[in-house]
C-alpha cells in the first residue's frame, strides 16, 4: 500500500498536467466567460492610469461615456468567448478566446484581429495568471510571434473593484522585442 502511494505521488508530481502553481485551464476559462461576459464602457479620463491610449481620435469620444467600449459574448454554443473593443469605431478589433478542445481543455487560446492587420495567436499563461489578473502570451510557435513584424504580443486583463473596473494592456512588439505601441484602456462593467 505505501509502495503504491509513492508511486501515485511520483506519478502525480512529475506530470506534465500537474504543476503545483499553474492554473486549471478550464477553470480559468469558465471564469474568463462569467467575469468578462456583458458590456464595458471606458473609464473616465481621470481614471485612465498609466496610458494615454485613450486619447486616440477614435477612442476619445467614448471615454466617460455610457457608450460600449468593449463587449463579449458566447458564440458557438458558448464554445468561444468573443471580445469586441471598441465596436463601431475605425480602431474596432476582436479576440475569440476559446479552450484547444472542448472535450478535453488543456490550455485556453486566443487569436487577436487587429488594426495592426495581422492576427497574432496566444497561450494563457497558466503558470502567471490568477483571476486577478489573466495573461496571455503569443504563441512562440507561430510565424508572427516569431517575426520582426509590429504585432500585439501579450495581452493582460487585471480586474478590481470586486470584477465591475478591469484594465487590459495590449503590448506591442517590433524585431522580437517590447515596443512604445501599447494600447492600455480601463473600463467599467455596465
Amino acid at each position: 500500500m505505501t509502495k503504491t502511494l509513492l508511486l501515485l505521488g511520483l506519478v502525480t508530481l512529475f506530470s506534465p498536467f500537474a504543476t503545483a502553481n499553474e492554473q486549471d485551464p478550464e477553470e480559468m476559462y469558465e471564469y474568463m466567460r462569467t467575469a468578462l461576459l456583458g458590456d464595458w464602457k471606458l473609464s473616465a479620463a481621470d481614471k485612465q492610469l498609466g496610458t494615454t491610449a485613450y486619447k486616440n481620435k477614435y477612442v476619445l469620444p467614448l471615454v466617460g461615456t455610457d457608450k460600449t467600449a468593449l463587449a463579449y459574448k458566447l458564440i458557438g454554443f458558448g464554445s468561444t468567448l468573443q471580445e469586441d473593443l471598441l465596436p463601431d469605431t475605425e480602431k474596432q478589433m476582436v479576440t475569440m478566446y476559446h479552450c484547444d478542445d472542448n472535450v478535453d481543455c488543456t490550455q485556453v487560446l486566443a487569436t487577436h484581429y487587429c488594426t495592426k492587420m495581422n492576427q497574432p495567436q496566444f497561450m494563457m499563461d497558466l503558470k502567471n495568471t490568477t483571476k486577478e489578473k489573466i495573461i496571455f502570451d503569443c504563441n512562440m510557435e507561430t510565424r508572427l510571434c516569431k517575426s520582426n513584424e509590429d504585432h500585439i504580443h501579450q495581452i493582460i486583463m487585471e480586474f478590481s473593484n470586486d470584477g465591475k473596473h478591469l484594465k487590459t494592456s495590449y503590448l506591442g512588439w517590433t524585431d522580437q522585442k517590447p515596443n512604445e505601441k501599447n494600447s492600455i484602456y480601463h473600463f467599467d462593467k455596465k
